[in-house]
């Protein structure tokens, strides 16, 4: 019986990786049945607590936790820089059907804390959720200081960047359920990637591990393998990356913001092809839609 490549790649993987999951299924395809395993990715709970005080609980692929917790407590304005994160710790539990939830401890100085506790949100953050949880407009239309001039990008960097992409989506690949977000330099080297069953989580995984590593935001630019909502610009902003580069299209009030901060932000970044929104003058030869 000739099955799926897909499938019968999948099933020759000795081991998952992690966030992935093996599971028995049923494949029906041109008249054919066959049993097979096959990969999924994980997606659990991931409660944020700061110093012991629930705040969110998304749910995530359970890799990159201690990026993930950095990138969103600087994105979302927790903390103002990363030296404020006192402490972080991990702890696992099962949930109620047998898979182990997780619950990330941070550790933040009082005074950002009480700042937290006024605008707390308790919520359940989807996978495909940004803004769902914030209680006043206000608190989901917040502004970020401009972004910083930073450097030009080539069309060639963006390319060669993309190019490396396809080959960096490991969980992805052999899934086919996961977002990516990328760091490249201004050469169009990829020098971070990060994945998730959501795109804001990955987005965060992406920004906590550039603000361990001490990446020069400045000197790059940032891909995102979704659309560019008016999170994913408000996230970018917030640590001050010049650049957002998204596979599919950006919305109205995404362009709006990214002008307003002055980041460049780039959509149906494709092959040799994209469309550029807002603030081309960091693209060299750029045209605007």
């Amino acid at each position: 019986m000739s099955l799926p490549q897909k499938h019968s790649a999948k099933s020759a993987i000795a081991e998952p990786e992690p966030g992935a999951r093996r599971v028995n299924v049923r494949v029906h395809r041109a008249g054919e049945i066959a049993r097979v395993d096959d990969l999924v990715a994980e997606e659990i709970p991931v409660a944020l607590i700061y110093n012991d005080q629930p705040y969110v609980v998304m749910m995530a692929t359970p890799c990159d936790l201690e990026d993930f917790a950095l990138g969103f407590s600087l994105s979302e304005g927790i903390v103002a820089a990363a030296d404020e994160i006192l402490d972080l710790r991990i702890t696992s539990s099962p949930t109620a059907n047998g898979a182990n939830a997780f619950a990330v401890h941070l550790r933040i100085p009082q005074q950002s804390l009480e700042k937290l506790m006024q605008r707390r949100r308790n919520l359940a953050g989807r996978s495909g959720c940004g803004l769902c949880g914030a209680e006043t407009i206000a608190e989901a239309t917040r502004m970020p200081a401009r972004v910083p001039a930073g450097l030009p990008i080539s069309q060639a960097a963006l390319i060669a960047a993309l190019q490396a992409l396809r080959g960096r989506q490991h969980l992805n690949a052999i899934t086919g359920a996961t977002h990516a977000a990328a760091w490249a330099d201004a050469c169009g080297d990829l020098l971070d990637v990060r994945e998730d069953v959501g795109r804001h989580n990955a987005l965060d995984k992406l920004l906590g591990t550039l603000i361990k590593q001490r990446r020069d935001l400045g000197r790059g630019f940032a891909i995102v393998t979704s659309r560019a909502s008016y999170e994913m610009v408000l996230k970018t902003a917030m640590l001050g990356i010049p650049v957002l580069v998204a596979i599919s299209a950006p919305t109205a009030y995404a362009i709006q913001l990214a002008e307003d901060a002055g980041l460049t932000l780039i959509g149906f970044a494709r092959g040799k092809n994209c469309v550029i929104y807002a603030c081309a003058g960091r693209v060299e030869n750029a045209f605007v839609i």
